[in-house]
């Protein structure tokens, strides 16, 4: 009744072929991509008492955990433990925030 119609032997080499030239394709586009590493981010927060990152920071206009995560190469939730922890110390004041984010710049 209804189905799908079995190929010729002509379609079906065809369709082999298509598909083994895509497959190299693939393999050739995925080559570069395997060469660039990633390096995985840290988990500790770094030092607050370090001069040169407290400096960088301070540079800095806004200081959320996205900005300080992607700078520091750390993990987010480290990031918003390290931002808590510098402004006990008094290093940066929260300027605005919610439940899921904080917006901090450095102290004056």
């Amino acid at each position: 009744m209804g189905g799908k119609k079995k190929l010729s032997l002509k379609q079906m080499e065809r369709m082999h072929r298509k598909k083994d030239e895509q497959e190299k394709r693939k393999k050739k586009e995925k080559a570069p991509a395997l060469s660039r590493e990633k390096k995985p981010s840290g988990i500790v927060p770094p030092d607050p008492k370090n001069e040169k990152i407290v400096g960088e920071l301070k540079k800095m206009r806004v200081l959320t955990p996205y900005t300080v995560a992607s700078r520091l190469n750390i993990r987010i939730s480290a990031a918003k433990d390290f931002l808590e922890h510098l402004e006990e110390h008094g290093v940066i004041q929260m300027v605005s925030g919610n439940h899921s984010i904080k917006i901090y710049k450095a102290a004056d």
